[in-house]
């Protein structure tokens, strides 16, 4: 591998020693121009993750109504859930990892938006099931290319002290957009008393998406996108946008040197540079694992079928809608909390606390189902529910999305963010498509049971697998896994950083 220059090198080393950013360094407060941008920048890439929340979450509601309208079957109810998984979102992410890298994290957040209003109203208008299916796939491709675009996007784009907090409002925009959907499902219900309430349900989703595109026009594209590919005047421009001179400065000398060194040895493709690199391929298997146990939470039980789940212990219609809303509010609280423990507690210790609650979520609701049915079984079942959604949001859900925006190197950031995103979707679809006949065949106790023990196993990989990122740069963090196995990358954080 081609050295860093002395320059490089000592930039490289004084951020390794400070672990953190001048900024936290010296303790000054950044400019009011430069926050202010960094809060534009969250306000506007993050509709990506609006739509995200908002499009996964409206099909819940959605389906009460949509059932009898466009004559679901078991099959095609499954069919209309998981299409906008796999193929859309599973595609979708390695489409978005494609646009990131070619056309730039602004280029491909730019594409999203079109999908994310293109997709709404074909599924508001659908006729049939077909045509339903086409703009779910549509809507799929969106969420998939905004679930890679985004995080990475306000990756690279965020100081080292304030990653973990701009990437995981991403997140919280997320946990809105589905609050946004359980919301509007029950406010719709309410107000709009026809079977065609669904249509306008799904049909809300084109305001935030013409607010993404229109927004976009009004970013720069990422300082470490310009870099890789020669264009350092541009990189130069954007940290002097998003960092004080003396960081932006020293930043920009880093990133500068890493480029240069990253295409010196770039074989011109990342599957190239996969097959030429071990340590890629190692870090690429760990967020493919990251992406994988997230899923295996089974947190999308939840979203996508907590009203089915509530209204087959014997609550109404109306009552499971309202009641889901409480799934959304958890899913805020939770995020929140996150967020703010992000920027004081390293990465792992979060994670394992998180698998910790979602295993003992999933078993309290495999007993809670061995209960004769009442209302007291009902809320139980809820409140166990909604145990899984507060430590999979508070403690996973951020974290799993942050480290994948962190880990991969600079030269395959977007091509690796997709396939990792791309496993990710394929086992939400999955374990989406096969829960219905799961129920059904073994029964909801066997069924949150088997989860509970996977949450058991997802505990162990983090365990010996998950590296620490936090208080590191990203340069620093590749340097690292450049020359370490997994089992002996960095597993504390800096003494004396701040924030995350």
């Amino acid at each position: 591998m081609a050295p860093l220059s002395e320059e490089g090198a000592m930039a490289a080393s004084h951020a390794h020693g400070s672990g953190h950013s001048p900024r936290t360094a010296g303790g000054a407060r950044r400019s009011p121009a430069v926050n202010r941008f960094l809060i534009k920048l969250t306000v506007i890439s993050t509709l990506g993750g609006l739509l995200f929340g908002y499009d996964t979450g409206v099909i819940s509601g959605a389906l009460l109504y949509m059932r009898d309208d466009l004559a679901l079957t078991p099959i095609t109810e499954a069919v209309v859930v998981s299409s906008l998984l796999f193929p859309g979102a599973a595609f979708g992410a390695l489409l978005g990892g494609k646009l990131a890298d070619v056309l730039g994290r602004k280029g491909s957040l730019l594409v999203c938006a079109g999908l994310f209003l293109f997709g709404a109203l074909i599924t508001a208008v659908a006729p049939n099931v077909a045509i339903m299916t086409a703009g779910r796939i549509l809507l799929g491709f969106g969420v998939g290319a905004a679930a890679v675009t985004c995080p990475l996007y306000l990756a690279e784009m965020a100081p080292a002290d304030r990653r973990g907090r701009m990437v995981t409002i991403n997140e919280l925009m997320i946990v809105t957009g589905q609050f946004l959907a359980f919301a509007m499902n029950a406010l719709l219900d309410a107000v709009i008393e026809d079977a065609n309430v669904w249509r306008w349900m799904l049909g809300v989703a084109t305001i935030p998406a013409v607010a993404l595109f229109v927004g976009m026009f009004f970013l720069p594209d990422s300082p470490r996108w310009y870099a890789v590919r020669g264009r350092l005047n541009d990189t130069r421009q954007v940290l002097g946008l998003s960092r004080d001179p003396a960081e932006a400065a020293e930043e920009y000398n880093v990133i500068a040197e890493h480029a240069k060194r990253d295409t010196s040895e770039d074989k011109g493709a990342a599957l190239r540079d996969l097959r030429a690199f071990p340590w890629m391929r190692r870090i690429l298997w760990i967020g493919c694992g990251l992406a994988t146990v997230q899923q295996a939470t089974g947190i999308n039980t939840v979203n996508y079928y907590a009203p089915t789940i509530l209204e087959s212990t014997g609550l109404g219609a109306s009552a499971s809608l309202i009641l889901t809303i409480t799934v959304g509010v958890v899913a805020i609280i939770g995020t929140v909390l996150g967020i703010y423990l992000i920027g004081r507690i390293n990465r792992r210790p979060l994670l394992l606390t998180g698998f910790t609650g979602v295993a003992a979520g999933h078993a309290v609701l495999a007993l809670s189902f061995l209960l004769p049915e009442s209302a007291f079984r009902s809320y139980l079942i809820l409140a166990a529910m909604l145990l899984v959604v507060f430590f999979v949001q508070t403690f996973i859900g951020t974290l799993v999305w942050l480290l994948l925006s962190e880990i991969f190197p600079m030269t395959i950031r977007g091509f690796a963010m997709g396939i990792a995103v791309f496993v990710l979707w394929t086992v939400n679809a999955a374990i989406s498509f096969a829960f219905p006949p799961l129920v059904a065949a073994l029964g909801a106790t066997p069924t949150f049971g088997l989860f509970a023990l996977i949450n058991v196993g997802s505990w162990f990989f983090v365990k010996k697998y998950a590296p620490e990122t936090r208080g590191r740069s990203l340069e620093e963090l590749e340097d690292d896994f450049r020359t370490h196995d997994p089992e002996h990358f960095v597993h504390e954080a800096p003494a004396g950083v701040r924030g995350g």
